[in-house]
C-alpha cells in the first residue's frame, strides 16, 4: 500500500541531509484538533428565597443563642440539595449544621398533599415561604416528625417550635416567636384535610389552599392566636412564590 508518493521521499531524504534546501512538495500546515468542552455543570442553589446569613440566624435560633452564629460554608459531600453550614460564637464552640432541601415547591409542585408526600417522618424542619407580592418571608421550625398517617387531625405537644418572619429587602428586622401554648405547637393532618391544608403552627400560622396550590388563592394566613408568643407579620392572608422545607441536621465535633 502506497503512504507517500515517491517525490515526498526524495523531498524527505533530501530535508534530512540538507534542512536548508527548498523542497519540491507542497508542504500544508499542521492540522488543528478541537477539544470538546463539557458543558459547565451549574450549581443549584441551596434555596431559592434565603441566605446564608438567614441560615445562620435560624441555626442560632434553634440552639436558643442570643446571638447570631458567626456563618461560614463547606459544600461537603457535593450533592446539589445538600449543603453544610459551620457556624460558631464568641466561646468558640463549633457546632456544624446540614440543612438537606427536602421539598422546593418551583419544583415539586405546590399542592398541599405534596408537603405530606415529601415531608412524612422527617423530623428537625424548617418551613420557609416566601409571599407574593411583598418582601415577605415567614417560617417555621419543628423539631418533631411530621405524620401523614393519622387518622384526625392531631395537636402534638413541642416547647421547642417557633415561628418567624425574615429581614429582607424593605423589612429590616427579623421576628422570632416562640411557642408558647406548647400542646398546640403544630398539628398533624388527616388524609382528608391533607388535600388543602400544608404546615399548620399553632392556630397563628399555617399554609392552606381550597384549589390545591398555594400560589392561587391567598389561602396561606397568620392570626393572633396566642399559641406563640408574638406576632409575626400584619399580613392576615396570602399566596405564596415559592417554599421550602429543610431536614436540619446537628452534627458536632
Amino acid at each position: 500500500m502506497k503512504i507517500l508518493d515517491k517525490q515526498l521521499w526524495k523531498d524527505l531524504m533530501q530535508y534530512l541531509i540538507s534542512p536548508d534546501r527548498p523542497v519540491n512538495s507542497i508542504i500544508l500546515p499542521a492540522r488543528s484538533v478541537l477539544i470538546p468542552e463539557l458543558p459547565v455543570r451549574e450549581k443549584e442553589p441551596f434555596s431559592t428565597i434565603i441566605t446564608n446569613e438567614h441560615i445562620a440566624e435560624i441555626s442560632s435560633w434553634i440552639d436558643r443563642k442570643p446571638s447570631t452564629y458567626t456563618y461560614f460554608t463547606s459544600w461537603i459531600d457535593r450533592k446539589p440539595s445538600t449543603y453544610t453550614y459551620f457556624t460558631s460564637w464568641i466561646d468558640r464552640k463549633p457546632s456544624t449544621y446540614e440543612f438537606q432541601l427536602i421539598l422546593r415547591g418551583s419544583r415539586d409542585g405546590f399542592a398541599p398533599q405534596t408537603f405530606w408526600d415529601k415531608c412524612h417522618g422527617h423530623f428537625r424542619t424548617v418551613v420557609i415561604m416566601k409571599v407574593k407580592g411583598t418582601d415577605e418571608i415567614f417560617g417555621g421550625y419543628n423539631p418533631l416528625a411530621w405524620n401523614a398517617n393519622v387518622n384526625v387531625n392531631t395537636w402534638v405537644e413541642t416547647k421547642d417550635s417557633f415561628i418567624f418572619s425574615l429581614k429582607n429587602g424593605n423589612i429590616e428586622n427579623s421576628i422570632l416567636s416562640r411557642v408558647k401554648e406548647s400542646e398546640y405547637a403544630f398539628s398533624n393532618m388527616s388524609k382528608d384535610s391533607q388535600k388543602s391544608v400544608g404546615p399548620y403552627f399553632g392556630e397563628d400560622f399555617f399554609m392552606y389552599s381550597s384549589s390545591s396550590n398555594f400560589t392561587l388563592d391567598q389561602s396561606c394566613g397568620y392570626r393572633i392566636w396566642g399559641y406563640y408568643e408574638k406576632p409575626i407579620t400584619t399580613t392576615k392572608n396570602f399566596s405564596i412564590v415559592d417554599y421550602e422545607v429543610f431536614k436540619v441536621i446537628k452534627k458536632t465535633s
